[in-house]
């Protein structure tokens, strides 16, 4: 579904990101581990075209998708949960769900995904009519993964959805992504708990320093000796 190729990500003349080769296959869930700075999120980004990469090709469901607009990406099927959340803090928790479906105009549907989305996160509809920027942390990132889900995407981009977040919020939110992922949502996920991100995917890369130094199967890499040591604290 998802091909990357030779991408190559800089900020001025310091490399993020130095011509990384992957793909993400139909249905499955992704892991790109690594330590901090290590090139995730340019790469996420790079792909949701946050950001312009200065070298290689993302390819999405067949078609070249690197010279596009970031609402153009979402309207191929790709949604961004960014690292930090970024809800709209003045807008209710409803209202922030409907700015997510705002490239859709099949209501019938909206309003059936919505509720999918308040099934998955019951303490959303709880607060529905409350502004997003009164919400704790774990629910603001409940929010934005909602948020994103409500564009119907065929790719879900995560990036770090444990980051700042209590051991029990952070429980709830991968019971959710993986029941999405059971649903058929095909995701790549990035996230700094390296165990956690393993147990919840089926395959994974590891990055470091900007380039892919390892990747194979989940569970291969949880037992692999060089992931043990550098991410898993053995």
């Amino acid at each position: 579904m998802l091909e990357v190729t030779g991408l190559h990500v800089a900020y001025g003349g310091i490399q993020a990101v130095r011509s990384i080769t992957f793909h993400v296959n139909q249905g499955e869930t992704v892991a790109l581990i690594g330590a901090n700075g290590a090139g995730k999120s340019s790469t996420l980004k790079a792909i949701a075209r946050v950001i312009s990469a200065v070298g290689g090709d993302v390819h999405f469901c067949g078609q070249k998708i690197g010279h596009l607009a970031p609402h153009d990406i979402i309207r191929q099927g790709i949604a961004l949960v960014p690292e930090g959340r970024g809800v709209f803090p003045r807008l209710t928790v409803a209202d922030n769900l409907g700015m997510g479906a705002y490239i859709r105009d099949d209501t019938v549907n909206i309003a059936v995904d919505l509720e999918k989305v308040y099934s998955y996160f019951p303490r959303l509809k709880e607060r529905a009519g409350q502004l997003a920027g009164t919400l704790s942390g774990g629910e603001q990132q409940m929010l934005a993964i909602g948020r994103a889900l409500m564009s119907r995407p065929k790719l879900l981009l995560l990036d770090e959805p444990s980051m700042g977040l209590a051991p029990i919020m952070v429980q709830k939110i991968f019971e959710v992504v993986r029941a999405v992922a059971a649903d058929g949502m095909t995701t790549l996920l990035i996230e700094q708990n390296a165990r956690l991100a393993l147990e919840s995917s089926q395959r994974a890369y590891v990055m470091e320093s900007g380039e892919i130094s390892l990747n194979g199967e989940s569970t291969a890499l949880l037992h692999d000796p060089k992931v043990r040591a550098a991410y898993l604290g053995e």
